[in-house]
């Protein structure tokens, strides 16, 4: 019984120090991946913000400016590049919507950002854009990669219609989570205008701007806090600034579009936090938690058997060894003596003689 047991206690340690790694090595980099339909919106505000009032063309004081940023996964977009490809890409379609202190909107830029589902690097396909002109992407956006590096990335810049690099400053905790914080400063960089201007204001277009002689300017010191295992941002912040300047030999003032320190509301940082420790918890159980803890599981229960062995061989050293005598009739005090009248003692049977069964003979 002990021996079969030893038996089960070595095929398990086996099973599962061959597993352990099979999760880290094999199933994580194609189980953990961002899903096609997924949906989130994030909301922003800039306090004590300078908003462009264009009935005047001037820069105005808000108390609150709010934006917006929505993210739609296209399932269907995704599920028809991967029957064309068999790569699993995400497809998001997304939106930045900015309105000052009493709703009105001031612009929106929308987005479609594609990207490998597993990896996060950049796929171009499936109508990728940025305010309806197509771009190709060479950086991340939005989200890092899963399991992100303590290294700088290049991040993908919507107004500018380029890549720039977002360097790792260091490591910090963040509601308890260990972070990664990302810094990107894009330098004042004269950008194209959003084809889609506030409602309301007559004759307001990108054309009669441009033909007023204005050019729009733009710069930000963009910051993530960042969760390392899933790459989800728990904390974001842009220190945002755009102009409408005239020519440097025109001597005019630049008026201000837009002046504000840009920070996710509060509500939502508290959601953020709670989806990422959620998130977080289920990757690390297949990248971490398990293929480290299988393997030492295995060693334990192969110590087990090793124990249930060093238990077995005392009792066995005990019994008589293979061959040897058995009791004969006067050693066993009598407990067989009753043979037959005139008659010798039977021989063993087969011509062998009895011994008594070793305890590696009752399993």
């Amino acid at each position: 019984m002990h021996r079969r047991s030893s038996l089960v206690l070595v095929a398990l340690a086996a099973f599962l120090g061959a597993l352990g790694p099979l999760l880290h090595w094999y199933v994580y980099p194609r189980v953990v991946k961002v899903p096609a339909n997924q949906y989130q919106a994030v909301v922003l505000q800039a306090k004590d913000a300078t908003l462009i009032d264009y009935s005047r063309m001037v820069g105005v004081p808000h108390q609150t400016v709010t934006i917006v940023q929505t993210l739609r996964g296209d399932a269907a977009a995704a599920a028809a590049e991967k029957k064309r490809t068999g790569r699993d890409v995400v497809v998001w379609d997304a939106l930045s919507y900015v309105e000052g202190t009493n709703g009105t909107m001031i612009s929106e830029i929308p987005e479609v950002y594609v990207f490998d589902a597993h990896t996060q690097a950049p796929v171009h396909c499936c109508g990728e854009s940025v305010d309806g002109d197509p771009v190709a992407r060479d950086g991340i956006e939005y989200k890092f990669p899963f399991d992100t590096q303590p290294r700088d990335y290049q991040y993908y810049d919507p107004q500018t219609r380029a890549s720039a690099p977002i360097l790792y400053k260091g490591t910090q905790v963040y509601r308890g989570m260990k972070v990664y914080y990302f810094e990107q400063t894009i330098p004042w960089t004269k950008v194209v205008f959003p084809k889609t201007m506030p409602a309301g204001v007559a004759g307001i277009t990108p054309a009669t701007i441009a033909s007023l002689g204005y050019q729009r300017w733009y710069t930000t010191v963009r910051k993530f806090w960042v969760d390392p295992v899933t790459g989800a941002p728990v904390r974001g912040e842009e220190d945002h600034h755009e102009e409408l300047r005239f020519p440097a030999s025109s001597g005019m003032a630049p008026v201000t579009v837009f002046a504000g320190q840009v920070k996710i509301r509060p509500d939502y940082l508290d959601a953020a936090a709670s989806l990422v420790k959620q998130q977080r918890t289920l990757v690390l159980m297949i990248d971490t938690y398990l293929p480290w803890g299988m393997p030492i599981t295995g060693l334990l229960l192969l110590a087990g058997a090793f124990l249930l062995e060093a238990r077995r061989r005392p009792a066995r050293a005990g019994s008589a060894p293979d061959g040897g005598s058995g009791p004969d009739g006067d050693e066993d005090r009598g407990a067989r003596k009753v043979p037959p009248p005139q008659r010798a003692p039977a021989a063993p049977l087969g011509g062998q003689v009895l011994r008594p069964l070793g305890l590696d003979e009752v399993d």
